[in-house]
C-alpha cells in the first residue's frame, strides 16, 4: 500500500468573473433553471440595450501551482488568511471541483465536511442521510448499523432523527455532518472551518474526536483559523498565501511564522466600521492590542516585563451587564489561562452605550518563551449570551533572557512548560556530613 495518502502536483484553479460567469459549469438544477429562463433574460437585455455591451472578463486565480504530499496517517493543518485558497483546495481534493490545471491523486476513501449545506440530501431525514453517506463511502449496511448509535449519540439529534434535514438548524446540521464524517471511518477526512458554527462545548468535543481519529491512523486535513487547535491536533501544517504554498513543515513552526508574518495574526487588529465588526446586537469588537509596559503595541515582549491584552469595543444597547475576558494559548495548543474583567467600577453594573477599552495585565516572569495566541470575548450576563468570541485574534512572542534574572537562572537550555514563574527557594546547609556505620 502506498505511504502517500494525497499527492498534489501543480494544482491551479481559475474562475471567470464577468462575461463568462453565465457559462459556468453548475449543477443539473442550475443548468435547468438557466435553460428555462434564457428567453426572459434575453428579452430583458434587448429592452435595456444590454446586448450591445461587452462585460469585462476578469480572471481570478484561487489556486496557483500548489504542490505537496500528505503521508498516510498524517494530521495536517491547512492555514492562511481569508481568500488564500484553502476551501478551493479542499473542494478539489473532495472531487467537488475540477482543477484548471495540475492533478491530485487520492489513495483511499474520502470523507468531507465542508460548508453547511453540502453532503446531505435536504429532503431525506437524518436517519436516511446517515445510511446514504455510508453507502457513498462503500460501507455495507451492517457496518453502518454498528456505528449508528454512536453517530446519533455524538450529534445529539435523536429527537429529530426522522425529520428531513432541511428543517435542521445550522448547529444541528453540523453536529450530524461531523458525527457521520468522523464515525463512518473514511481513510481520509477533510474538514473545513465549518466547526465554527457549533457552540464552544461541541467544538471541544469535535477536536477531541479528531484527536482520536488521528491516533487511529487515519489521514486528516484540517482547515481552520483557530491556530491553537491546529497546533494541538496537527503534526504538520501547510500555509497558503494567494493560492500558493508559502510554507510547510512542523505545525508549531508554520503557525508561529504565520502569526508573526504580515498576512497573519499580529499584535494589533482593528475593525474601522462597526457594521463589519465582530459581535452581536449588544456590542461589537473594534480593536484588540497587545500592549507593552511602556504603552506601545508590541509583537515581542520581554519575559521579565508585564504585557497587556487591550480589548476595545462598542456597546450599542444600554442596560446590560458585560464580562470582557480573554484566553491565552501557547503554540502547542495548550490553554495557559483565562482572565475575566474584574474592574470594580463596572463589575455587576449595567453599562450605558458607548466606547469601552478593557485591558488585562499579565505580570512579568509568568509566561514561558514562545508564541502566545489570544482569544477575546465579551459575554452579556443575566442571561448569559455570548456577544463576541474571536479565536486566535492576536498573537505575540515572549522573548527570554540569559541575564540570570529570570526563572531559568544560570541554566541556558530549554525550559519546558506553559508558564515560567519565579518561585522563592530556600536552601539549608549543615557542616556535618552524614556517614554510614
Amino acid at each position: 500500500m502506498s505511504e502517500i495518502a494525497i499527492r498534489a502536483e501543480g494544482l491551479a484553479k481559475q474562475y471567470h468573473i464577468g462575461a463568462l460567469q453565465n457559462a459556468r459549469s453548475g449543477t443539473f438544477r442550475e443548468s435547468l433553471v438557466d435553460l428555462c429562463t434564457a428567453p426572459v433574460r434575453h428579452a430583458r437585455r434587448v429592452l435595456r440595450r444590454e446586448s450591445f455591451r461587452t462585460p469585462k472578463d476578469e480572471i481570478l486565480w484561487a489556486l496557483k501551482d500548489a504542490s505537496f504530499d500528505i503521508r498516510r496517517g498524517e494530521v495536517v493543518g491547512l492555514i492562511g488568511r481569508n481568500g488564500a485558497g484553502k476551501s478551493t483546495l479542499l473542494r478539489i481534493l473532495s472531487r467537488i471541483t475540477e482543477p484548471s490545471s495540475g492533478f491530485a491523486d487520492i489513495y483511499g476513501r474520502i470523507g468531507s465536511l465542508l460548508e453547511v449545506g453540502t453532503g446531505f440530501h435536504p429532503e431525506l431525514t437524518g436517519r436516511e442521510n446517515i445510511y446514504l453517506s455510508g453507502a457513498i463511502l462503500g460501507m455495507r449496511k451492517a457496518e453502518i448499523q454498528q456505528k449508528f448509535d454512536e453517530i446519533v449519540d455524538f450529534a445529539q439529534i435523536d429527537r429529530f432523527l426522522d425529520t428531513p434535514v432541511k428543517h435542521y438548524s445550522s448547529g444541528m446540521y453540523v453536529r450530524l455532518a461531523f458525527a457521520v464524517a468522523a464515525h463512518l471511518e473514511p481513510e481520509i477526512l477533510l474538514i473545513d472551518e465549518v466547526l465554527a458554527v457549533g457552540d464552544a462545548r461541541f467544538q471541544k468535543k469535535c477536536l477531541n474526536k479528531m484527536e482520536d481519529v488521528a491516533h487511529g491512523g487515519r489521514t486528516v486535513v484540517f482547515v481552520s483559523h483557530n491556530m491553537a487547535a491546529v497546533s494541538r491536533i496537527c503534526g504538520r501544517a501547510i500555509l497558503l498565501d494567494d493560492g500558493r504554498v508559502a510554507n510547510e513543515g512542523s505545525a508549531h513552526e508554520v503557525v508561529s511564522a504565520y502569526l508573526m508574518g504580515d498576512e497573519g495574526t499580529t499584535a494589533f487588529r482593528e475593525w474601522p466600521h462597526v457594521d463589519s465588526a465582530p459581535g452581536a446586537d449588544i456590542c461589537r469588537l473594534r480593536a484588540v492590542r497587545i500592549r507593552s509596559r511602556e504603552g506601545g503595541v508590541s509583537e515581542a515582549v520581554d519575559i521579565r516585563q508585564p504585557v497587556g491584552v487591550e480589548i476595545e469595543y462598542d456597546v450599542l444597547k444600554s442596560g446590560h451587564q458585560l464580562l470582557p475576558h480573554f484566553y491565552l494559548w501557547n503554540e502547542e495548543g495548550i490553554q495557559i489561562l483565562g482572565s475575566n474583567d474584574l474592574d470594580p467600577k463596572w463589575r455587576r453594573r449595567p453599562r450605558p452605550a458607548g466606547r469601552y477599552i478593557s485591558t488585562g495585565w499579565i505580570p512579568g516572569n509568568f509566561l514561558n518563551e514562545g508564541t502566545i495566541l489570544v482569544d477575546v470575548a465579551v459575554l452579556a450576563i443575566d442571561p448569559a449570551i455570548v456577544q463576541i468570541y474571536e479565536r486566535s485574534i492576536v498573537g505575540f512572542q515572549v522573548v527570554g533572557s540569559l541575564d540570570g534574572d529570570t526563572a531559568r537562572g544560570d541554566w541556558a537550555g530549554a525550559m519546558t512548560g506553559a508558564v515560567r514563574p519565579i518561585f522563592e527557594w530556600t536552601t539549608q546547609h549543615s557542616a556535618k556530613v552524614a556517614t554510614t556505620a
